[in-house]
């Protein structure tokens, strides 16, 4: 899988990220045909990935989120084996790694406080080379428009987005897409 393959998933730029089992179906019903799967644990997973499935969405799973999971090359093996997702999504670089050895799609999850968080995590997406970028929080558009020229990966932006003029001004900077924990934001057509 590579960069241009993630671009070419996204036909509505906002992805579901699912914190609550009862938002499964409603990402299901919304507009977004990405979803990122952060509730679970190794015995519940697997029904939420098959439900999601079934609505032919792309599913990542976060395997920092994921109860029962270890770090490990071996965790992330059953993940790619048993579960199957579209890919995963962590902060760990090694995590990064094993599933791309796995043949999943990877987005390296990245916290932006300051000035030293980007240039860590500038550091650490060079060292594991993901296929994407996940960037919290979304609300800055200088800083999103810098990573998508210095990256050169498709960036996906998230975190305390709120409106509809959030998303858009993510858009504008350079982001691909908008990951948004709040079922009402997956009902916008973009």
């Amino acid at each position: 899988m590579t960069s241009l393959e993630i671009v070419n998933m996204v036909e509505s730029q906002i992805i579901a990220s699912i914190k609550e089992e009862k938002d499964i179906d409603k990402a299901i019903r919304s507009s977004a045909n990405i979803a990122f799967l952060l509730i679970g644990d190794i015995l519940t997973v697997k029904p939420y990935l098959e439900k999601l499935k079934e609505a032919n969405m792309y599913i990542f799973i976060h395997l920092d989120f994921i109860e029962g999971l270890s770090n490990t090359k071996g965790a992330v093996k059953f993940v790619a084996d048993v579960w199957n997702p579209t890919g995963i999504i962590s902060t760990k670089t090694n995590m990064i790694r094993y599933a791309k050895d796995e043949g999943l799609v990877t987005i390296q999850r990245i916290f932006l406080i300051d000035r030293g968080a980007l240039q860590k995590g500038i550091e650490m997406i060079k060292s594991c080379k993901p296929d994407a970028v996940e960037v919290l929080p979304g609300l800055m558009p200088r800083v999103i428009d810098q990573l998508s020229h210095q990256l050169k990966l498709p960036l996906i932006v998230g975190g305390l987005i709120q409106e509809k003029k959030d998303i858009l001004d993510a858009l504008e900077a350079g982001a691909l897409a908008v990951s948004s924990g709040d079922p009402n934001m997956w009902k916008f057509d973009l």
